[in-house]
Formats: C-alpha cells, structure tokens, sequence
C-alpha cells in the first residue's frame, strides 16, 4: 500500500478520537508547543494563514483563538478529519474567518503567492516527499512570508532521548492504542520518527526547498522542534 493511502487510512480511522488522544498523550502540553508555534508564525492582524495537514484544526483554531482577523484556510487529504475540524468550528470559532479544504500538500488547489504565513504541525512526518512539500508551500507564499513547522525530532542529550524514545516507542503505542482506539495508528505514529530527519536535516531541506533565514528551536526536553522559514 502506497504511504500516502495508508496514512489517509489511518488517520481516518482514528479521528473520532484524535484530540482526545493527543491531550491525554501529551498531558495537555501540546497545546502549549502549538502555541509557542503560532507565536513563531508571528501573523500580523488580517493576514491569510494556510494551516497544512491541519487534521482536526488544533494550529487553525489556536490562530484565531490569538488573532480573531485571521483568515484562516486549513488543508488536509482526510476527509473525517475535516468533518471534526467542521464539527469543532461550530463550537468553539462560528464567527471566524475559516475555511477548511480538501486536497493534497504536495499539490496545493492555490495560486503562487496567496498566503502571508503558513504553519504545520505534527504531519511532515507523514507527508511522501518532504522537499516536495516545502517547495509547495513556498510557492503559496507571498516573498518575505514565514512557514513554521511542528513536530517531534531527536534529542541531542543521549539521556533525555532515551527517556523519550522509551515513552515515545513503548508508552504511546499502549496509552494511544486505549484512548485512540487503533493500536496499528499508534504503532506507526512513533515509527514514523525512525526515517524522518533530526532538527538539523530538516533544516536542510527548508534550504533546498528554497527558503532563506531557517532556524529552529527545541522544546520538550530537546525532542519537539519548532523550524521556521522564510519564502
């Protein structure tokens, strides 16, 4: 199976309970990662935000949670997905200025420079062609527009990296299989770490996608990444 069904596949069964399951994992820490992100992104008022491989709308939420005149368009190729992040939208932003679209990352229904800041969070480790992605991403952005990606990497302290790949391989699979209802998702979840390049790699491929003044910063011990770039 193609990494890209499976991943679909995946996540569509396990969306009923994927908020659930990340606040239960993370014990609500995650919520301050995105946060952190969404400061990183640094949008000024009105600006139009694509929020890529938004999944349920946490980052599309969080955004106009912190600057309600965001216009906020939130991408993703799983269709139950989209149906929580429209369920929650409802809920929790009826006023706000959202859109949710079905489609791909690596193939973006959007002209060259229609966005003023992108974000993702969690998902680069999903996606089939990493480069592919950034440079997608690039060409939705306006010059001078940021992207900011967030997701799990390797610790540099050998200590703390086994202490979070000993909760990361072991703990998740069994605590996400419960809550989340899919021991296979959350099999692959932590496995997907295994091929996805650390910190500094993923650096370089911003720089091969095409994006200028690249940095990251570390959370979580050293094993949550915040990579910010500049189309």
């Amino acid at each position: 199976m193609q990494k890209s069904v499976f991943v679909r596949e995946m996540f569509a069964e396990i969306a009923p309970r994927y908020d659930r399951a990340n606040r239960v994992l993370t014990a609500g820490v995650d919520e301050r990662w995105r946060g952190r992100a969404i400061r990183e992104l640094a949008a000024a008022p009105g600006s139009r935000i694509l929020d890529l491989c938004c999944g349920t709308g946490d980052l599309t939420f969080g955004l106009v949670r912190r600057d309600p005149t965001l216009q906020v368009t939130g991408i993703d190729f799983c269709a139950p997905m989209l149906d929580a992040a429209h369920a929650r939208a409802k809920k929790v932003a009826s006023g706000a200025d959202l859109r949710f679209v079905e489609g791909d990352v690596m193939a973006l229904p959007f002209e060259d420079a229609s966005f003023d800041g992108a974000i993702m969070g969690f998902s680069m480790r999903n996606v089939v062609d990493i480069v592919a992605t950034l440079r997608e991403a690039r060409r939705a952005l306006r010059p001078g527009a940021r992207l900011v990606n967030l997701d799990v990497t390797r610790a540099p302290n050998p200590l703390f990296r086994r202490a979070f790949e000993l909760y990361f391989y072991r703990i998740v699979p069994l605590v996400g299989g419960i809550v989340g209802g899919s021991k296979s998702a959350y099999r692959y979840l932590p496995s997907s770490l295994v091929n996805f390049p650390d910190a500094d790699g993923l650096s370089e491929r911003f720089g091969l996608a095409g994006f200028k003044d690249v940095r990251y910063l570390r959370m979580g011990v050293g094993a949550i990444a915040i990579h910010v770039g500049v189309a």
